[in-house]
């Protein structure tokens, strides 16, 4: 949901297809004049532009940021966003794959824990940092930016639910192990405990949104650790 986002916590856009020349040209002067014509700026920097367009949508969700908001933060022409991202939805799901990037996600906190129990800590002290960085707007990508969408998002939403639903079955996953290693006693509800830890992330985002501070968060975590079963 971070960059230590946890949420999990980039593609790159469908190679430009230019109309072959009567005439042979070499490639890369083709590719430029076809750039040029359509009016993507040759300083472009694609990276940059990509962030700050995270920032965006982190920051208003998906249907309230428009396409002049996202033109005016880049700095760049609406041609330029539809040649190199094609359109807003695309840039969106780029900016989605940025964010649940780097080198800390909710794969990486799972796969390193030692059990369950560290795993799931794990995700609830990431997402409370993630939420309330400095440089980056508080709450999580993945759990406000489109909540609540007309009928045309429905693409976008189920993709990020999709996203949640990986990070949820991956911990469970990590559970069921801890349970059978002994870490954890025989009965244990691991789907329960998994979309336990999840719910508690979306309602950290939340309480982010609404300005409450780090601290809060991280103490609101280890309250919420205290609902899973002693270990063995």
């Amino acid at each position: 949901m971070t960059t230590t986002n946890v949420g999990e916590l980039t593609n790159s856009p469908p190679k430009q297809q230019f109309a072959k020349p009567l005439v042979a040209e070499p490639t890369q002067d083709l590719a430029q004049k076809q750039v040029r014509k359509k009016g993507r700026p040759l300083s472009f920097d694609r990276e940059r532009a990509l962030h700050q367009a995270m920032l965006l949508f982190w920051r208003h969700g998906y249907e309230s940021t428009s396409l002049n908001d996202l033109t005016t933060a880049i700095g760049v022409p609406p041609s330029s966003i539809y040649t190199v991202f094609k359109d807003k939805k695309s840039l969106f799901l780029e900016t989605v794959d940025l964010y649940v990037s780097g080198p800390i996600t909710s794969k990486t906190i799972i796969e390193q824990a030692t059990t369950g129990f560290d795993a799931a800590f794990g995700l609830l002290q990431a997402a409370a940092v993630g939420f309330t960085g400095v440089d980056t707007p508080a709450g999580c990508l993945l759990a406000t930016s489109a909540i609540s969408c007309s009928s045309a998002a429905s693409d976008v939403q189920n993709k990020l639910a999709d996203i949640r639903r990986g990070i949820e079955a991956q911990l469970r996953d990590k559970i069921e192990q801890s349970i059978q290693l002994g870490h954890l006693p025989l009965g244990t509800d691991a789907e329960a405990l998994a979309a336990h830890t999840l719910a508690v992330i979306q309602g950290l985002s939340t309480l982010a949104r609404d300005g409450a501070p780090r601290d809060k968060l991280l103490k609101l975590a280890e309250t919420a650790m205290q609902a899973w079963p002693q270990s063995i």
